[in-house]
């Protein structure tokens, strides 16, 4: 193994609000589960499907009438975020036990770089089995995993043996691997990207390496012909988000079928806000300014940020402050295939609080969310949720926290 040499695992936790639900409820094993809502429910979209309700063809952001039009005996049930992050921040705890670089993407996913663990722990492949043990073990989840030399081939390789998979790409194969695969499975091409491609006559991974990069930027844009141009030679294609030096934290998301309608844009930004705002209460710590991207499914991507003048400490705000920014920078009705939301320039606690002169009521709020985490970490059978988090998993649209006893 050559010296220097980098290493990165992608860690997906498997269809992971299904298999908590699963893991909780035993007598839902081997049964097609549906997070998201009841089928009653107004306007609620699916959150997570169970790999047996994968099998009906139910996805991810797919309305729930329609899910249960496709799985009438599915399980379908609300979702209990609070639940899922209490084992998200087990799981990214276990990660850290093998290096101190975790890139949190979402609540069920992470990079981990492995560069120059071997001394500690071993070969990148041993100590990738290790973190797949110990969650296993620890938590009764499975995990699937990619290891490879850069962030983009682990993330294919990751789902390439799902569930409770390992997929491992040797330094120096990272062409031949890409070159071997379908075009559906290269990660980031969604159903519009496929359709481009076969309509320009290209049917496979080798059809794109053949055409050089001036040419695919003419036939496809500058960003979606330099993304086929590094792809398919292994390189790194995409440049993820992570918590870096200069302080900021993140999560996005990538999903199986473009967004198109506004509702389910806006709650999956509520998902994200909600992921983002409570790993910065568990750190401890505070923003003034919101990022946000959004890819469309022709791989033109829009960042942006907006800083404010006080500190942000309450999901209301944070959320209201993203969805304004969003309806500033969305182009209507283009489909959206993935979503980002995090904090730039973030600061301790201490620091925010010294700086902050003056309370115009936030601090109330964030005092109530802050004992909600708490409470919950000390009895999980407590279920508090965000009311549009509800609405995704089937309740009313209001902007207020509810609570269940």
């Amino acid at each position: 193994m050559e010296a220097n040499q980098k290493w990165f695992v992608h860690a997906d936790i498997d269809a992971f609000f299904a298999s908590v639900e699963q893991l909780d409820n035993p007598q839902y094993k081997g049964k097609p589960v549906i997070v998201g809502g009841k089928p009653g429910d107004r306007r609620s979209v699916v959150s997570t499907a169970s790999y047996e309700a994968r099998k009906f063809g139910v996805h991810s952001a797919m309305p729930i009438f329609q899910a249960y039009k496709l799985c009438p005996n599915g399980i379908y049930l609300r979702g209990r975020m609070k639940r899922y992050e209490e084992l998200s921040a087990q799981i990214m705890e276990i990660f850290r036990n093998f290096s101190p670089n975790v890139d949190q993407m979402s609540i069920d996913e992470a990079f981990i770089d492995l560069t120059g663990t071997e001394r500690l722990f071993g070969s990148p492949e041993e100590t990738a089995r290790k973190i797949k043990d110990m969650v296993k073990n620890e938590t009764g989840l499975t995990i699937s995993i990619g290891l490879a030399s850069n962030k983009y081939i682990a993330k294919i390789a990751s789902g390439l043996s799902k569930p409770d998979g390992f997929y491992y790409v040797q330094h120096g194969s990272e062409q031949d691997f890409m070159l071997s695969l379908p075009l559906k499975k290269v990660w980031g091409l969604g159903e519009k990207s496929l359709e481009n491609l076969k309509h320009a006559g290209i049917s496979t991974t080798q059809g794109i390496y053949e055409l050089d990069k001036d040419l695919l930027s003419f036939m496809f844009g500058n960003s979606m012909g330099t993304f086929l141009y590094n792809a398919v030679r292994g390189k790194e294609a995409e440049t993820f988000s992570r918590k870096t030096k200069n302080h900021s934290i993140s999560a996005e998301n990538t999903y199986s079928h473009d967004l198109n309608d506004i509702y389910v844009i806006e709650t999956a930004i509520m998902e994200l806000a909600h992921n983002v705002m409570f790993r910065l209460h568990r750190e401890e710590l505070s923003s003034r300014t919101i990022t946000l991207k959004i890819r469309y499914s022709d791989f033109t991507t829009v960042s942006a940020q907006e800083s404010f003048s006080s500190y942000i400490y309450t999901l209301d705000s944070y959320f209201e402050a993203l969805k304004n920014l969003f309806e500033r920078k969305y182009e209507q009705n283009r489909p959206i295939r993935l979503l980002g939301v995090g904090f730039d320039n973030v600061e301790s606690n201490e620091r925010s609080v010294q700086l902050e002169l003056f309370d115009d009521g936030t601090e109330k709020k964030k005092t109530v969310e802050k004992a909600i985490m708490n409470l919950e970490k000390k009895n999980p059978k407590i279920k508090i949720h965000k009311a549009r988090l509800l609405d995704f998993n089937g309740g009313e649209p209001e902007n207020h926290c509810k609570g269940a006893k």
